[in-house]
């Protein structure tokens, strides 16, 4: 809901960013490292950290662009190194054979990508902004957004408010802030589920994350964990995704590894697998009236590239860096800040949420004709390592 409203007795900040998530969190750091006044409300309480011989479900494959942003915002350095695994190397197999292989050797790189857990990414990330002064407010929804002439008041679930040049909506892809700003977007269902589940390989993984598109619509990815461990993704058709939940964790297991060709021989699994169905976002603009939105708020895509959170960390990192670099302006919420950061976001985000959903529905069509000549596609962009290379750089930063 938007007003117009006059601050009254509200706690001031420069910027309030709304959702304490990955995304959330990284990005009001990063503004406070930009010397601004920060906050952060969520409306939830994060759960009790597991033992630490738990592997959370939920992984991020973190590019090096998005690893060199973390270590700028304290965050990347306060991660636990037995937890994190390089991703050294890549192989892609199409419906019909085709192979597609990367290596971070040939692009230059120490790895293409670094598998980490949600939950130890999140903690690091909570140290890095009570080091930078962040004051955070947890366990209280967002109620009303409203605005004078110089700046905009979000009143709290608990009766309290929050005043700021900017609100930063990074709450997710059915975000409260988006949609009370006025910014109409609406998440499309992929009516595919993901299915997540960690497992112990009889075999060490070498580094390699592997991916699969196979004949029945699914995607299926293998990431690499520290030791001979792998996480997983099978992104699923809705029928397909309920059949895999419903399975006990050793069939379960049985059945990662036969839809991989025993690659790491037999799987051991790890805890119980978890289901999370897939939307794309596309909205009109990532900006509004003293608001920017980041991450999920503003665009949703499939996690069969796993740019996800990356695409949520450029972001903030664009957002501090139009901020940091004002100038004379003194008001960081300006319309012409705000363009700033809008167009500086535009073309990575079209062409990644373009690329992937791209492979997905190219991937979809069952017709033999575009099976084979998608195939051919895959196997002639493994001959040619210059177009590799270029399409690694790309997505590493």
């Amino acid at each position: 809901m938007v007003t117009a409203a006059a601050a009254g007795g509200s706690a001031r900040f420069d910027v309030v960013v709304a959702g304490a998530g990955l995304v959330g969190l990284a990005t009001a750091v990063a503004l406070a490292r930009a010397g601004l006044a920060v906050a952060i409300v969520d409306r939830s309480v994060p759960s009790a950290a597991g033992h630490a011989d738990d592997w959370d479900r939920r992984v991020y494959a973190v590019s090096p662009g998005s690893a060199r942003f973390l270590a700028t915002v304290g965050a990347w350095q306060r991660l636990p190194c037995e937890r994190i695994a390089a991703v050294e190397s890549m192989r892609i197999a199409g419906d019909a054979g085709a192979t597609l292989e990367f290596s971070a050797y040939d692009a230059g790189e120490r790895a293409l990508a670094w598998i980490v857990e949600e939950r130890a990414l999140r903690s690091a990330l909570r140290e890095a902004a009570a080091g930078a002064g962040i004051e955070l407010r947890e366990g209280v929804a967002c109620e009303r957004l409203a605005w004078s002439a110089d700046e905009t008041v979000l009143t709290l679930g608990d009766g309290s408010a929050l005043a700021a040049q900017l609100v930063v909506g990074a709450d997710g892809l059915h975000s409260w802030v988006r949609a009370a700003s006025g910014i109409v977007a609406k998440p499309q269902p992929w009516n595919q589920l993901g299915v997540v589940a960690n497992f112990a390989t009889a075999l060490a993984h070498g580094g390699c994350a592997r991916q699969w598109f196979r004949d029945d619509g699914s995607v299926l990815a293998w990431l690499p964990l520290p030791g001979s461990r792998i996480s997983i993704v099978w992104s699923a058709p809705s029928a397909l995704a309920g059949e895999l939940m419903a399975l006990t964790a050793d069939e379960l297991a049985a059945r990662v590894g036969e839809a991989g060709g025993s690659a790491l021989g037999a799987l051991t699994p790890l805890g119980a697998a978890a289901g999370f169905a897939l939307h794309s976002l596309h909205v009109p603009t990532p900006v509004a009236r003293r608001l920017a939105l980041v991450g999920d708020a503003g665009h949703g895509v499939h996690p069969l590239a796993g740019q996800g959170v990356n695409l949520g960390f450029g972001d903030g990192e664009a957002l501090a860096a139009v901020l940091a670099g004002r100038g004379p302006v003194p008001d960081c919420g300006a319309p012409l800040l705000l363009e700033r950061y809008a167009r500086r976001r535009a073309e990575p985000v079209l062409a990644m949420q373009s690329m992937v959903e791209g492979l997905g529905h190219l991937f979809a069509n069952r017709s033999r004709v575009v099976r084979a000549a998608r195939n051919a596609g895959m196997t002639i962009v493994d001959r040619l390592p210059a177009l590799k290379n270029v399409l690694a750089r790309a997505a590493m930063h």
